[in-house]
């Protein structure tokens, strides 16, 4: 590689790329995996399965205090209820996903829309500088056209001084102006 110069080698790219692929992946990958291990130890390490028959139990009998940890205890080791809390899970970050995809198209659309906004004012402001520049062009062609009747204006004047003074008229025969 010469000295100076500024480009990337391959290699240094590739590795670029699979270090930002795997950030990426455990960007998206890492939440759920946390939450499924967090939760799997709070399983292992809770207190064995209660032994309480909720459908034997009158659950409006109890004391309200009771009545409350009966029903959460119950539930937490309820298969039913564990497998429709995952049910609930899943239809809600289905939900989410669905939410975040129809922000993203929005968000897509009106990028799409500010993208076609500013080619048309990019289009624009090219015809408005073509018409500049030819105007300009004309200005200086007709400049170059005055330049040169200018100087053979002079050289007529020159040549009809020079026939005056040669029949005798002199400068100071001419009014100052």
């Amino acid at each position: 590689m010469a000295m100076g110069s500024s480009s990337l080698s391959p290699r240094v790219v590739r590795a670029i790329v699979v270090v930002m692929g795997l950030g990426l992946a455990a960007y998206i990958v890492g939440p759920p995996l946390y939450w499924h291990v967090a939760e799997a130890l709070l399983r292992s390490s809770a207190c064995p399965p209660c032994s309480c028959d909720c459908s034997s139990q009158s659950l409006l009998s109890l004391p309200q205090e009771l009545n409350n940890l009966s029903l959460i205890d119950c539930t937490k080791h309820d298969p039913e209820v564990s497998e429709e809390m995952d049910k609930n899970f899943t239809d809600l970050l289905a939900e989410e996903l669905k939410l975040r995809e129809k922000e993203a198209m929005e968000a897509q659309q009106h990028a799409d829309v500010t993208v076609l906004e500013a080619k048309k004012l990019a289009s624009q402001y090219q015809k408005e500088a073509d018409k500049c520049n030819s105007g300009m062009n004309t200005c200086e062609e007709a400049r170059e056209r005055a330049e040169v009747a200018l100087l053979e204006q002079k050289k007529l004047t020159a040549m009809w001084e020079l026939r005056a003074r040669q029949r005798g008229w002199k400068s100071a025969n001419v009014k100052s102006q």
